[in-house]
């Protein structure tokens, strides 16, 4: 019986789900540097690029908002373009899909917020691709702007840098400074588990082991 028990809790262990992870990081949200309307008519387009075959589960992306404002929806798609060639996903994050992390206030009275969306499933190969956003809506009725960060920090993906920073665009002006996202999801339609997640399952299972060590030695 207690062998048994054993190989149970480890089964249950190595089934428990893990966070998605970063597929490409385009650097952290600045808040300070300067940022481009998402709603009116504008659309702003930009690169991110994945090291290998991935479902897209969501992404983050930082905000400047009027002081109060909190995102209601933003339309967003996937595409082989700048804001155009083929169409590999699209659609309007919103309600539980979609949530709004105040941040700070900056020098110009801005709210900077983390945006959050999840609940996409997305299977892209190993490329690079366009996140295009546009339409946000706040309440108020009051433009939205997509935080520029100018490439500082990016990572790219996985961490190795690969496409980083990214190559934006804006419907109305041309070519402008990166922005501030990251694109989550997993590897080859399977998470990979992240260290932490590593961590608890050695423990866990070295920790039950040892209990029933106790018990039958």
């Amino acid at each position: 019986m207690p062998l048994r028990i054993v190989s149970l809790t480890i089964l249950c262990l190595l089934a428990a789900p893990a966070a998605a992870q970063v597929l490409y990081d385009d650097g952290p949200i600045i808040g300070t540097n300067d940022a481009w309307t998402i709603n009116f008519g504008y659309v702003i387009s930009d690169t991110f690029t994945l090291l290998n075959n991935s479902t897209v589960t969501g992404f983050n992306f930082g905000v400047w908002e009027f002081p109060g404002d909190v995102l209601t929806s933003v339309d967003w798609s996937i595409t082989s373009m700048e804001n155009g060639g083929t169409l590999l996903a699209s659609g309007t994050a919103k309600g539980a899909n979609l949530t709004d992390q105040f941040i700070s206030l900056n020098q110009y009275g801005y709210d900077i917020d983390k945006i959050t969306v999840t609940g996409l499933e997305v299977n892209l190969s190993g490329t690079t691709y366009w996140l295009n956003l546009q339409n946000a809506v706040v309440p108020s009725g009051d433009p939205v702007y997509w935080d520029e960060n100018s490439g500082i920090g990016c990572t790219g993906d996985d961490g190795k840098g690969g496409g980083c920073p990214s190559h934006p665009s804006g419907n109305f002006v041309g070519s402008i400074p990166p922005e501030s996202f990251d694109v989550n999801g997993s590897v080859n339609g399977g998470t990979v588990p992240e260290p932490a997640s590593w961590t608890l399952l050695a423990t866990g299972t070295l920790g039950v082991i040892g209990w029933l060590g106790r018990k039958l030695w």
